[in-house]
C-alpha cells in the first residue's frame, strides 16, 4: 500500500523558514554505515565524496536557500554504542550546514516531551516517526493539529535551549 505522507525531501522543498527535528531514542535500527563504523571502520572526512550523501546534498541546498535546520538529539548516559557512532557521523550533518545539539536525558525530568521522534516545519506542519521496538520506522505521520505542533514546538524550543552544542558535547 503506497504511503500517503510526502517525502522528506518534498516536505523540505515546501520549508520556508525552519525545520527542526527531534530524537529521542538511544538506539535505532543498524545500517551497514554503522556496522563498518563497529568493525572499526572510519570515515576519512578530508575525501568528502566518499562520504557525502544525497541526503547530505538536500540539507546543504535547503540551508543555501536561507531555512534554519536545527536538530537536538536527548542522550541516555553514559551513551548507547549507536549514539556514539551517530556522534560520530554528525560532522556531515553538521558540515551540511544543520546546528545540532545533545541533551542528556537527566535533565529533561520538567520537560513535557512528545512520545515520539519528530521533524516540525515552519511551525505548523508535522512528520511523526512511529517506531518498532528494535528501532525499525513502522510508519511516518503527518499533522497540523494545533495542540500537538505547539506541544512538540514548545518541547522543541526548550530542549533546544537546554541542549549542548555538537562541537562542546562529549561522549
Amino acid at each position: 500500500m503506497p504511503s500517503s505522507v510526502p517525502s522528506f525531501a518534498e516536505l523540505l522543498g515546501q520549508t520556508e523558514q525552519s525545520a527542526v527535528h527531534l530524537e529521542l531514542r538511544d538506539f535505532y535500527a543498524p545500517t551497514e554505515r554503522f556496522e563498518a563504523w563497529r568493525r572499526g571502520e572510519r570515515i576519512d572526512w578530508e575525501d568528502r565524496e566518499s562520504w557525502w550523501h544525497p541526503y547530505d546534498q538536500l540539507i546543504a541546498d535547503t540551508v543555501a536557500r536561507g531555512v534554519a535546520i536545527r536538530r537536538t538529539r536527548v542522550v541516555s548516559e553514559p551513551v548507547s554504542e549507536y549514539i556514539r557512532w551517530e556522534h560520530y557521523v554528525t560532522h556531515a550533518n553538521v558540515t551540511a550546514g544543520e546546528q545540532v545539539r545533545w541533551l542528556p536525558r537527566r535533565l529533561t525530568t520538567n520537560i513535557p516531551l512528545p512520545g515520539n521522534d519528530f521533524w516540525l516545519f515552519d511551525t505548523t506542519l508535522l512528520r511523526v516517526h512511529h517506531f518498532s521496538g528494535d528501532g525499525v520506522v513502522v510508519e511516518d505521520e503527518i499533522t497540523a493539529d494545533a495542540e500537538t505542533v505547539k506541544l512538540c514546538f514548545t518541547a522543541f524550543e526548550v530542549v533546544w535551549k537546554r541542549a549542548i552544542p555538537h562541537h562542546l558535547y562529549e561522549i
